[in-house]
């Protein structure tokens, strides 16, 4: 069943953070991911939320948390910590 990493991102510094942006999609690949939303334009119907929402779909569950835990990606993730605040959650896809 896929998963979907979901990320509401605040950037607070984005000319460093476009390093990060730059190389998430080529290691996501690597993990069987492909980008779906990837700070798009939005409107808020409801509540408040971040200036960027992204939505990665990854075959499983365990190819999402491979990929978050990866050394690829673990060299750009400071990059995201440290100028940005975020929410990342993993979701499983409906069952066919």
């Amino acid at each position: 069943m896929a998963a979907y990493m979901i990320a509401r991102i605040d950037v607070t510094n984005l000319e460093a953070y476009r390093t990060y942006a730059a190389e998430t999609p080529r290691i996501a690949a690597m993990f069987g991911g492909r980008f779906l939303v990837k700070a798009g334009r939005f409107e808020q119907l409801e509540g408040s939320g971040p200036d960027r929402h992204v939505v990665v779909e990854f075959p499983d569950r365990e190819r999402a948390l491979d990929f978050y835990n990866s050394r690829e990606y673990g060299e750009y993730l400071p990059i995201a910590l440290q100028h940005s605040t975020r929410d990342v959650v993993i979701v499983d896809g409906i069952a066919e």
